[in-house]
């Protein structure tokens, strides 16, 4: 079964999140689309290389613990861009390159394990609320795209829910910070897939506090 369609159906949504071509098409060809139909800055990131038959980081560190999806460079928020063109530049320079994406520009990403995920977006679009792109990480972390500005609202909205903000497994990644992208693969442990892949229809994001309430609930529930 196609890795896509197996988070399909985990999730509770269809297979519709299905992403023709996404394990076939290089890096490159990902990151000029973000830039062109979603308008998302893009960076290239490390990437993977064989080291006695043995997949590892090209940042060198033995112990990387995030093997082939993480910034290069101290410098990746100056390099981030919007441009196609200067996209095609970059990852011409390394075609290997990992596809990454800052956060707290055109978006903010949610962060919560991958149980939680999966039990909130099927809750979620059983009530019909408008979602947008959701990521599923192969370190068992699941990412749902929202407006920027939540690592300021997620807080005091967990605590109006009536949780303490340290006792969730939910956290907002903002300014300063950055999400892989599929087709980014995280070492040995598989890709960055499309849980709920980007379309025309969930272009315009919902607000942190459209989705936190199921979010922190599903946390609740598999703590």
């Amino acid at each position: 079964m196609n890795v896509d369609t197996t988070i399909g159906v985990t999730a509770g949504v269809t297979t519709s999140t299905y992403i023709p071509r996404q394990r076939t098409e290089p890096p490159l060809e990902h990151a000029v689309r973000y830039t062109e139909e979603r308008h998302w800055d893009v960076f290239p990131g490390t990437w993977l290389e064989a080291v006695d038959g043995v997949p590892r980081c090209a940042c060198g560190a033995a112990d990387c613990g995030a093997p082939g999806a993480h910034p290069l460079r101290s410098g990746w928020s100056r390099e981030a861009t919007g441009s196609a063109t200067t996209a095609r530049r970059l990852w011409s320079q390394e075609p290997r390159a990992s596809v990454l994406l800052p956060t707290g520009r055109t978006f903010d990403a949610l962060d919560v394990p991958e149980s939680a995920g999966c039990l909130a977006l099927a809750r979620l679009e059983r009530m019909e609320l408008s979602l947008g792109p959701v990521t599923c990480v192969p370190d068992g972390r699941m990412l749902f795209f929202v407006l920027p500005g939540a690592t300021a609202k997620v807080p005091d909205l967990v605590r109006r829910l009536g949780w303490s903000p340290s006792a969730l497994d939910l956290t907002a990644r903002g300014e300063g910070d950055w999400v892989a992208a599929p087709p980014t693969r995280l070492g040995t442990r598989g890709s960055v897939q499309w849980a709920r892949r980007p379309t025309a229809a969930n272009r315009w994001l919902p607000d942190a506090e459209e989705v936190v309430p199921t979010l922190a609930y599903a946390c609740s529930r598999v703590v």
